[in-house]
């Protein structure tokens, strides 16, 4: 199970977060606008990143923008 070993992976790429603006969803208790975080898997449609409680979420790419 990938999930469980993500944190000590290697990061793929820094993103920077632009917004947390979400219409469904509350990320702005663990994203910061301006802040960069580790992105540790990727797909088409999310970034799974280290955020603010130390943890790997999921998050829609277009919170971030490339580093």
């Amino acid at each position: 199970m990938i999930h469980e070993i993500w944190n000590d992976k290697d990061t793929v790429k820094k993103v920077k977060c632009i917004h947390t603006d979400a219409s469904k969803y509350i990320v702005n208790r663990v994203l910061t606008v301006g802040e960069t975080y580790e992105v540790k898997n990727e797909t088409e449609e999310f970034y799974f990143i280290v955020d603010n409680s130390g943890k790997v979420g999921g998050f829609y790419k277009d919170y971030f923008q490339d580093l």
